[in-house]
């Protein structure tokens, strides 16, 4: 037997996406029998690199801004789905699972023309335009966030499909080992700033600020995305304690390392922080609806993290300079932070889809 799945764009769709493929991979599928659809951009590679087939598909997501692409997109949308119903059907794929990204509505419609079920997962607490159109002719929709699960009729609220080193999270047992690859010692401060797996300019802006404070007296991991890397790279060389990485696919290392994370609040990374009980500074995407300020009111609300609105990179600075110099305001946070069960959602998922495959 085999599947397909879609996930396109971000970490936060394409890492969920590889959690349950995993967890096929536990209850006897293959490698070769779980076929990926995506884009161009972190799927291309990523996906591959796990070991798993991966078919590129000519597809991106609405401009925000005035494009002739908009006008393109209806044809890249038709074309994008006959390229995909035409490899579920040439390799029998039983089914399709989506989790998001400019690939769900190809991937969707796909399924549909093929006749083969459908299963939506949701990541944010708000569902986007993609979800919410394809949701309504899915076979089971999935939620992270309960918020989600109110918008879907009949939806499934599992958390969000983490990979064994967050459901299986010991800080202690890795603190040491992270720290040193890094290249920060056991008995200091250390700050993590990440801005998702694409990087974030503004959260780059405030590291730099935050790496030039004179009575900073802790460390930086900076993972600033691979566009950014070179130039902050050259400007972290001359200062000390500032660490910049790239790009980071061993997650559960940084949050480890950390005794505070400043973030964007996707889903993803929300949830991961969640199962890790990692404190953390969030500052929503402004873009986007929303979806980010209400995934992060998850934990705000439990006082697990603080959420800050974008504004000047000074502003942020000075909350994080403060709790970075406030030890028992972290570890308030941490014992704040009550996650629910995500081990199971990826291991639900692909008990479902297994189910639905084989009917």
């Amino acid at each position: 037997m085999r599947v397909a799945m879609a996930a396109a764009g971000s970490g936060g769709h394409v890492f969920p996406a590889l959690a349950v493929a995993d967890e096929l991979r536990q209850r006897g599928l293959d490698h070769d029998d779980i076929v990926f659809f995506g884009g161009d951009r972190m799927e291309a590679t990523v996906i591959p690199d796990a070991g798993y087939p991966f078919v590129g598909v000519d597809i991106h997501g609405i401009r925000r801004t005035a494009s002739i692409d908009n006008l393109r997109l209806p044809g890249k949308v038709r074309a994008a789905t006959t390229r995909i119903a035409s490899t579920v059907t040439q390799q029998s794929l039983r089914s399709m699972s989506v989790f998001g990204g400019y690939i769900s509505g190809p991937a969707a419609l796909a399924a549909r023309r093929c006749g083969i079920p459908l299963i939506v997962h949701e990541a944010n607490a708000v569902p986007g335009l993609a979800n919410r159109m394809i949701a309504r002719r899915a076979d089971t929709v999935f939620t992270s966030f309960a918020a989600a699960s109110e918008r879907f009729d009949g939806a499934v609220l599992i958390g969000s499909p983490l990979r064994s080193e967050f459901t299986d999270f010991d800080a202690d047992d890795r603190r040491i080992d992270a720290r040193n690859r890094y290249g920060c010692s056991g008995d200091e401060a250390v700050l993590a700033v990440v801005g998702g797996s694409l990087g974030a300019q503004f959260l780059n802006d405030v590291a730099a600020v935050l790496a030039t404070v004179p009575e900073r007296s802790f460390a930086i991991i900076h993972v600033t995305g691979p566009t950014h890397f070179e130039a902050i790279a050259a400007m972290a060389s001359e200062v000390q304690g500032w660490h910049p990485v790239a790009f980071e696919d061993e997650m559960a290392d940084l949050y480890a390392a950390a005794d505070l994370v400043l973030c964007r609040s996707g889903a993803l990374t929300v949830s991961e922080l969640h199962a890790t009980r990692t404190p953390a500074v969030l500052v929503p995407l402004p873009a986007g609806k929303g979806y980010q300020a209400e995934n992060a009111a998850e934990l705000a609300d439990s006082g697990a993290a603080r959420i800050v609105v974008q504004t000047e990179p000074e502003d942020i600075a000075t909350v994080v300079m403060d709790l970075m110099a406030d030890s028992d305001a972290r570890d308030a946070m941490r014992s704040a932070n009550h996650p629910i069960d995500h081990g199971r959602a990826a291991a639900t998922m692909a008990e479902r889809i297994l189910e639905v495959s084989h009917a």
